[in-house]
């Protein structure tokens, strides 16, 4: 049956931020490893932002050492008024609660220019963060199948100023998805890890093989399939994503099938049957069929291995006739 070839992973890669592209190291084609630059965006605004949140960190910290310091004063005079007071009538007991309060203060406002300095750390951090998305990386390793921006040209997340072109597409061929939309009628004993053969038309008189990772356990209500996913090794890069290819799929039942030779099955406008010989006479067994296999093909129904069936099914041979058998070669098989 047929089989696309994916991607194990595919990415459309937008940049985070808008810019402009200053460079693009990379091209249609081009191999990369995870974190290595693809592209070098620039955006003078966010430059800008930069050195703003900087300088509101350094007042910020100004501020802090300010409050720190009339704090210290304010301790070392607390302290000293205390150490007087131990001199009945040297300090008036009012000036002593003041400078207590007055402690107690410069205790809140150094907490609050911590905060202050801790709100802008964390803004110079957002901006920095920012900044280091005008250099776009590469998620994981990969190659290059499509370049859609040039130095000079405006981009930005998702739409950017180019109609919502990516600026690059990266994929990963070192593995590959074989994708298998199964008939309902095959689903049954789908086995995980079992290895799976199939030829890629590039490439005739060559097979190649895989092994069933996913199973989507869900018929598709339009095709009446159900996608099977087989895990590819691709790392000689032989293999190209999107390549259509025959599968030899497995089928496995979960008892023996009973075959019959393809021109022992009758068909009528209103039956399917295939004319069974008991006590020389003959019956009429209705069958459904399956899948055929060279001149055999496979049928359910009231029959059991060692019957003895016509090899050529016709209605001109009606239930309850005698008849005389003579044995051929292709007689009921089972598998």
């Amino acid at each position: 049956m047929p089989g696309e070839l994916d991607p194990y992973e595919a990415v459309a890669v937008y940049p985070k931020v808008t810019g402009f592209v200053k460079t693009i190291r990379v091209d249609r084609g081009s191999r990369v490893r995870r974190g290595e630059t693809l592209a070098v965006l620039e955006a003078p605004e966010i430059v800008a932002q930069r050195s703003e949140a900087q300088s509101k960190l350094q007042a910020a910290e100004a501020l802090q050492a300010a409050a720190r310091a009339k704090a210290d004063a304010d301790v070392s005079t607390y302290d000293k008024l205390k150490a007087a007071s131990s001199t009945p009538g040297a300090i008036a007991g009012n000036d002593l609660l003041l400078a207590q309060k007055t402690t107690v203060a410069d205790r809140s406002q150094v907490a609050a220019a911590q905060g202050n300095v801790a709100a802008a750390q964390q803004a110079v951090k957002a901006v920095a963060e920012l900044a280091s998305y005008l250099t776009v990386t590469a998620p994981f390793d990969g190659v290059v199948t499509e370049r859609d921006v040039h130095p000079g040209a405006l981009v930005g997340p998702e739409s950017g100023g180019d109609s919502g072109k990516p600026m690059l597409r990266l994929i990963q061929n070192t593995r590959l998805r074989l994708v298998v939309p199964v008939p309902e009628a095959y689903v049954a004993g789908i086995s995980l890890g079992a290895p799976v053969s199939f030829t890629a038309p590039a490439f005739p008189g060559q097979t190649f093989a895989g092994t069933i990772a996913r199973v989507a356990h869900a018929v598709d209500v339009k095709t009446r399939t159900m996608a099977v996913e087989l895990d590819v090794n691709n790392r000689d890069g032989r293999l190209t994503s999107g390549t259509f290819c025959q599968v030899d799929w497995p089928i496995h039942r979960p008892a023996p099938s009973l075959l019959v030779p393809s021109g022992a099955v009758a068909s009528t406008t209103d039956r399917r049957f295939v004319v069974r010989v008991r006590s020389g006479r003959a019956e009429w067994v209705d069958v459904t069929t399956g899948l055929m296999s060279g001149k055999l093909v496979e049928v359910f129904g009231n029959l059991h291995s060692g019957d003895e069936i016509a090899a050529r099914g016709t209605d001109e041979v009606k239930a309850g006739s005698a008849v005389s058998t003579k044995a051929v070669d292709t007689a009921v098989s089972s598998r």
